[in-house]
Parts: structure tokens; sequence; C-alpha cells
């Protein structure tokens, strides 16, 4: 049986005429140009700036997907513009080159944020060691390690490129079988098509709103005061509003139905415990605590949903490899087609488009972006030949820079990272939100438990390093992957500039993050950019040299019951009837909001209730104009990210805010 779901992953939006569109897609050697390539510099250098000083500050990661195709389209057309006027004869600036920018600029600011500047590697530096305490235990000065220039750009070389290897292959099953939305992938292609399409201009321009600040809604108590100490409110974010338009139902209630679940149920429960089950008194953050249960029970369910559909993935791939008259592959959620009969690849709806008679054009567009998007192939052979050696290379030079991380430990994590890459680019793929930090928590707390108090720290934070590069690479390729797929962009492009970026970044990441470092006392409980995440990293590492036993009570017994939960709903929706099947939630869409807060599923059941209740006033309207609003949702805070980034920088902070607590008794 399949596991289909009975609605378009995403509501039609403006029809793009791609048959004539085809004729002048550029090659991929010509997408990629060199005032591209110095465009994607100028703005990743910006875009590592502003994500240094929010992630030193606030440990947060800004995305910025949308503002680097709005920059890239505004510097390019400028400076083309300018050129024509001097009497110059410049080649057009196209759709593919801007995605090739948004590529680029994405792949290198990722790393000022993956690359521990605020969190693992500021977790090293004597700092962090001394505020936690000479005296603590466990944390010993020979776990420190003093920012360098010359080791971290060096690292980020040697652990950065493996995660772009090791999903590449996938990228048809994850893109066009799966038909992952990949939300703010989504919402760029179409400001971007919408930029470089006159039927889309004016369209692409109402997207482009100016959102609220992070000032008094955004902690609005919508269900009272009892429900918002649980986190369940509306925090009023347009991003999670349309990615609740673009997602399907059944993705959407499954987000709702996991924060019922566990911020609703389980974590009261356990809170009630506090004293039995664990200490009373920790701090949020504090692994031994609630914390410890909240991040291993999410990585749990997300492992059993992941690992289950990756294998589920090479079951499928060996079968029609050995079997090519093979009928069909029905996957996750792929919506049901017109005839069993007919292969997957020719009768898949569109992502804007619900499902097509097969004179229709929208099959036809939908086949053409089909052709361009396998036209230039990334063979197998090359993406896993590729990760063998760099893998190869990381074993053997990051012990190098990381004595007490055995070369066998970074081994057996490359070899078990593409399974967890897989699962964090799924989890992606359904619902915009990538876990490659809570990845990278996991693969701390077992390496520094392998390792031991001798060396442990240092390992377990290094460790954090290669998984989370992994895993966060991985999922922005197949998110950029989507951009092209939509802008009629080569996957080989994208590839390359992906490569180009992320090199970029091992250099520009490092060196925009040294400005901060000597210019101000980085990590500093009294400085402007304290690092908040510096002693958590450093205390989880500590933790972990302790073993598993100081996990808190019952932990283990219910990450293994939430494992095996999430293999058999799988399970069952793969044996029931389609009928049945659909109504079955998805334990990934469920897992992300037992680790997130509550209010994330309220702001995507928003967005389902709005085209739910759309499409049965006007269904037509909706699927003409649903995906158009969703992107204007997301493209409008994405951009108004930057300028909050800017004020935030010049301190510029608004003259009030409103804070909403219990009335006190006079």
């Amino acid at each position: 049986m399949g596991t289909d779901i009975s609605e378009p992953l995403i509501l039609k939006t403006e029809k793009i005429d791609v048959g004539a569109e085809s004729e002048g897609v550029p090659e991929w050697k010509d997408q990629i140009t060199f005032r591209g390539l110095v465009v994607s510099a100028l703005l990743g250098t910006l875009f590592c700036i502003i994500t240094h000083k929010v992630n030193l500050t606030a440990g947060m990661f800004p995305t910025l997907n949308v503002g680097a195709g709005l920059l890239g389209y505004f510097f390019v057309k400028s400076w083309t513009g300018f050129l024509s006027k001097l009497g110059f004869q410049v080649s057009p600036f196209t759709k593919q080159e801007n995605t090739v920018i948004q590529t680029c600029v994405v792949a290198c600011y990722g790393l000022a944020f993956n690359g521990g500047f605020g969190s693992y590697l500021i977790a090293m530096d004597e700092r962090t060691y001394n505020l936690i305490g000479v005296d603590y235990p466990g944390n010993r000065a020979e776990d420190v390690k003093k920012p360098g220039l010359g080791w971290m750009i060096a690292f980020l070389f040697v652990v950065s490129f493996l995660g772009l290897f090791s999903l590449a292959p996938l990228r048809k099953v994850m893109i066009l079988d799966y038909k992952l939305t990949y939300p703010s992938g989504t919402a760029t292609a179409l400001l971007i098509n919408g930029f470089h399409n006159n039927s889309g201009a004016k369209l692409a321009g109402k997207q482009v709103d100016g959102i609220g600040d992070s000032c008094g809604f955004d902690n609005f108590p919508t269900f009272g005061l009892t429900l918002f100490k649980n986190t369940f409110y509306f925090d009023f974010s347009p991003t999670y509003v349309g990615v609740g338009l673009i997602c399907p139902h059944i993705v959407n209630c499954s987000i709702l139905l996991g924060a019922i679940i566990s911020w609703g149920f389980l974590w009261p429960f356990i809170s009630a415990r506090a004293g039995d089950w664990y200490p009373s008194g920790l701090e949020n953050t504090d692994f031994k605590g609630l914390y410890g249960y909240k991040v291993s029970i999410a990585v749990a369910l997300i492992l059993g949903d992941g690992l289950y559909n990756l294998i589920k993935i090479i079951c499928i791939i060996a079968k029609e490899m050995c079997n090519k008259s093979a009928k069909e592959s029905k996957l996750p959620i792929i919506q049901e087609v017109i005839s069993e009969d007919t292969p997957v690849s020719q009768t898949l709806a569109s992502p804007f488009c619900s499902l097509y008679d097969e004179n229709s054009e929208g099959l036809k567009e939908e086949r053409k972006r089909e052709e361009i998007f396998l036209k230039d192939k990334i063979p197998t052979w090359f993406a896993a030949s590729g990760y063998v050696v760099l893998a190869a290379i990381a074993t053997a030079i990051t012990p190098i820079i990381f004595p007490p991380l055995k070369w066998y430990l970074v081994l057996v994590s490359y070899i078990i990272a593409p399974a967890l890459a897989f699962c964090n680019s799924y989890g992606a793929g359904l619902t915009d939100l990538g876990l490659s930090s809570t990845y990278g928590k996991i693969g701390l707390f077992i390496i520094a438990s392998l390792v031991g108090s001798d060396g442990g720290v240092m390992a377990g934070l290094a460790a954090c390093g290669v998984m989370m590069s992994i895993v966060s690479t991985a999922s922005d390729l197949m998110q950029d992957f989507k951009t092209g797929y939509l802008t009629l962009s080569s996957a080989k492009s994208m590839f390359v500039s992906q490569l180009v970026g992320t090199a970029m970044g091992c250099v520009i990441a490092p060196l925009t993050f040294w400005l901060f470092w000597t210019a101000f006392e980085v990590g500093s409980p009294d400085g402007s950019f304290k690092a908040p995440y510096a002693v958590i990293y450093r205390e989880l590492a500590i933790l972990g040299t302790e073993g598993f036993s100081e996990l808190p009570k019952h932990c283990l017994a219910l990450c293994c019951g939430f494992f095996v939960a999430a293999l058999v709903v799988n399970i069952l929706k793969d044996v029931t009837p389609k009928k049945i099947s659909q109504y079955i939630p998805i334990p990934m869409a469920m897992a992300l909001n037992f680790y997130m807060g509550a209010y994330l599923a309220i702001d995507s059941f928003v967005g389902t209730a709005i085209l739910f209740i759309w499409e049965r006033i006007n269904r037509k309207d909706a699927e003409d104009c649903a995906g158009a609003m969703a992107s204007g949702l997301i493209c409008g805070e994405g951009i108004w990210t930057i300028a909050s980034a800017f004020l935030s920088i010049f301190k510029i902070n608004p003259p009030i805010c409103m804070y909403f607590g219990p009335s006190v008794s006079r």
C-alpha cells in the first residue's frame, strides 16, 4: 500500500511558460558568471557579519535566503543597467544566474553559524572555561583551545564539503519523487521568478511587505497565561503562517498534534516529577533536566521516521535496479496519480498545481521542469567517491587539529552522518525547520561519553562541528535544489555554486568572526557579545564525559519507546488503505515541536486553517493565489530580517515594548 496524501503539496500559483523559457535556458557553465561570484562574495561577507552579530548576541541563526535572492538581483541589475547607460554591451541577467548567486551566498553565510563561532568553537576557549569555573567537576584546563585563524579555516575546509556529496545522488528522490516543499526554497524561487518575469514582477513587488519587529505581539498570550507558559500562543510569525499555507494539511496537523502531545501533556507530566526523575531547580538548558528529555525524545522520533524512509528508499532503488518493469514506487508524501501503470516521474503533480490531465498544459510544464532539472546529471559514482575521498582526508587531518578526537571516531561519524543528513533534509523539506544544532549536540554527547574524562570535552565539541557541518550543508543543498528546480536552473550549477560558496565561507566566516573577536570581549557576560550558547555546549560536553548514566531518569526508555512508535506509525501508513493512511500523522513533523515551542504549531495551523476555509469559499482563487500569498509572507519577513539586523547593529531599539503578565493585586 502507498502512503499518499489526498492534496497537492502546494497549490497552483502563476503559470510560467516553461516550454518557451526553456529554449533560452543557458548551459550550466553560463549560469555561473564572474560578476555573480563577485556579488556573492560581497553579500556573503555582509551576511556573515549579520549572522555573527545575531548569533553572538542571541544565539540565533537568521534566515536570509530570500534576502540573498533579492539583493543579488538588485546589485547585478543595477550594475548591468549602469554599464548599459555607459554604452557597454553586457550579457543579460537571467533568473538562473540570480539563483546561483543566492545559492552561493547561502552556502557562504551558513558557515558563520554552523562553523560554531557562537557555540562549540567558543566553548573550547579559555574564557568559557573560566566562566564555568576552574573548580567545576570535569572542567579541565587541558580541554582548552584558543581561537586562531589558521586552525579554524583549516578545520572548516576539512569538514564543510562532505555534506554536499552525501545526499547529491538523492536529489531526484527528494525533489521529484517525495515532492518535499522546502518552503523557504519555494518562496525564494517565486520571488526570483517574479523579478525576471514581467507577468510576475508586480506580484513579487506586492509580496515584500514590511513585517513587524520582535517586540510585544510575538509573546502575546493568545489563549491565556496558563497555556502561554506552555508555549501555546500565536506569535504572529508571517514565515510560519506562510509555511502553513504551503505545506499539506496533514503536515500542519501533525505538527500541531506533536505540540499537544509534548507541550500539552508530556512535558508538564515530566515537570511535575522534578526532584524525583531529575534534580529540581536546574537551568532550562541543563541536559540533566527537562531539556535532556526534550532533545533526546525529539531526536528519537526524528531518527525513527528518517531511518525508516531512508531504508525504504534504498529498498525501492534496489528493487527498481533489479526489476526495471516495476510499475510504481509510492513514497511518503507523493500525491495519488491518475494511473497506476504510468511512471511516477510522468504523473506527479507540480508543486504549484493540482492533478493534471494527460494533455494539460500544467503536466507539460511539469515534465519540462523535470527534463531541465535532470539534464545535467551529478553521477552517483562522483558523489560517492568524492565523499569517500573527503572523509579519508578529514579522518586524517581532524585528529591533528584536535588530538583527543581519534581517527576511528571521526571515521565512525562519517559512516553514520549521511543517514542523519537525510533525516535533517527530510524534516526541513516537510516543515522548513533544520535541526543541525540538535544533531550536533547528540554527536557531542555520544563522542564525549565514548572518550571519557580524559579529553572527552574537546573530542565532543570537535565531533559536534563535524556533525553540524554535514547535516546543515546537505539540507542547504537540497533547499537550493528546490529553488533551482523551480527557476529552471541546472542541478549541476547549483552543486558547483554550493561548492564555491562553501569555499568562500571557509575563509570569509572566520575572517569576519575575527573582527568581532579582536574588537570585543566575545563570551564575556558583561560584554555586548555574550555568546550565550558557548557555556551550554561546554557543560553538555562535560556532562557527556560522565556517560549515559547521567541522563535523567527514564530518558533512555522514553527515547526507545518513541523511536519504536515512529517505526510503527510509518508501517501503518504503508499497510493501511489510502482512505485511512491519509489521516495518519507524520512522525517527523510531530517531532519538531517536541523540541521547539508549540507556538510554531499554532502559526502553521493558522496558515492551514486559512487555506482550508479559502478552498471551501473559492477553490480556484485559493489555487491561484495561495502559493503567492505564502511566498509573500515568507519573503517579507526574510527581507525585514536584514533591516532588523542593521537596526540592531546600530543599537536602534523600539521606543516602547509591551509585556503581558498576570495582573498585580493592589
